[in-house]
């Protein structure tokens, strides 16, 4: 009898083994168990996080990493932007971030110049200025927008859309870049409507202009007195002022970079979208998967990299018959029958 007990027993504490194995295979693997180590730093742009514009797209890049990859990641507010490379410095000299962002064309010369003293660090540059001249180091990627092709399609919609058959523009620092916005805007509306007038602004001729709502406020006070009824911004932070112009003025304006209702629904007709955070998130990924290789990243209407916001909150602005229009002249921008002069 002893003998059938205790093989009972024995049977029972193998069942119970076995079962116990069992559920350990079947448990899944904690999030942190799945996913990455790496570690990411960025540096912000003029106006900084919160600009609910290019910095806030950046960072939202970042958290997209977090969430769907893992990664931890660094920042750092430069204020007003005089201490970029000591910021880029004082990243890349940490052991565990392997790869460093520069949010914004200031960023360009700065980041040439940490990649060269951290050869074994990546180094990435939203909106890097590229220069015939000068060459990328491969330890750098350049990434550039397409900012014309979005901008001729905000002109589109804005030219058709003017009851006064007049339009603005505001650019935040006088440069190479915000010219390109401002280029493709105007080409835009008089490609849509020849007789549309537009007025054309700067807060600056320095990098101060992406932080200065009041001066981009005066300046959209104006332009809506003089006539315009819908007025673009390429200004970052300054855009803010804009914004409390138009409601101010009940008129309406044109985000960029993020889609800016929020900032004042109602008012905003669309907002020129750049997918910056795409762009972070997408340069993280292939760091991680060890694809990072340097170079010149373009993103236009053809790789979705730009684009403008049609949805719930605004379709009520956008007639059905202006968004077809839009959407054909996207087609031609894209299959290069519509050219934009950058010249």
């Amino acid at each position: 009898m002893n003998f059938i007990k205790n093989f009972y027993i024995i049977l029972l504490l193998i069942a119970l083994i076995q079962f116990s194995s069992c559920g350990k295979k079947e448990t899944p693997l904690n999030q942190s168990e799945t996913k990455t180590s790496i570690k990411v730093g960025l540096v912000f742009d003029i106006g900084g996080r919160g600009d609910k514009s290019f910095n806030d797209a950046a960072y939202k890049g970042l958290e997209t990493a977090k969430e769907k990859l893992g990664i931890d990641f660094e920042v750092i507010d430069p204020g007003d932007g005089s201490d970029r490379e000591s910021a880029l410095r004082k990243l890349a000299s940490k052991k565990d971030i392997g790869l460093i962002f520069g949010v914004g064309f200031i960023f360009t010369d700065d980041i040439n110049n940490i990649a060269k003293e951290f050869p074994s660090k990546k180094f990435a540059c939203i909106d890097y200025s590229v220069s015939p001249d000068k060459k990328i180091g491969d330890n750098v990627e350049a990434i550039e927008f397409k900012e014309e092709e979005g901008s001729f399609l905000i002109g589109v919609i804005s030219g058709l859309s003017s009851k006064t058959g007049k339009v603005g523009f505001i650019g935040g620092m006088e440069s190479s870049l915000i010219r390109k916005f401002e280029a493709g805007f105007k080409q835009g509306v008089k490609y849509a409507n020849p007789d549309c007038q537009i007025l054309s602004g700067y807060v600056s001729v320095s990098p101060d202009g992406f932080k200065n709502p009041g001066k981009a406020k005066e300046i959209a006070l104006s332009q809506y007195s003089g006539g315009a009824d819908i007025i673009y911004h390429a200004s970052g932070l300054s855009g803010l002022g804009l914004f409390e112009a138009a409601r101010e003025k009940n008129k309406l304006a044109v985000g960029v970079d993020m889609d800016q209702y929020k900032e004042a629904p109602g008012f905003i007709l669309t907002s020129m979208v750049k997918q910056v955070d795409e762009a972070v998130f997408q340069t993280i990924k292939e760091f991680g998967e060890n694809k990072f290789t340097g170079g010149i990243k373009t993103f236009g209407l053809k790789d979705n990299g730009v684009s403008f916001v049609y949805d719930s909150n605004n379709k009520n602005l956008i007639t059905p018959e202006i968004k077809a229009k839009a959407d054909g002249i996207r087609m031609k921008l894209i299959n290069g029958e519509i050219k934009i002069d950058l010249n």
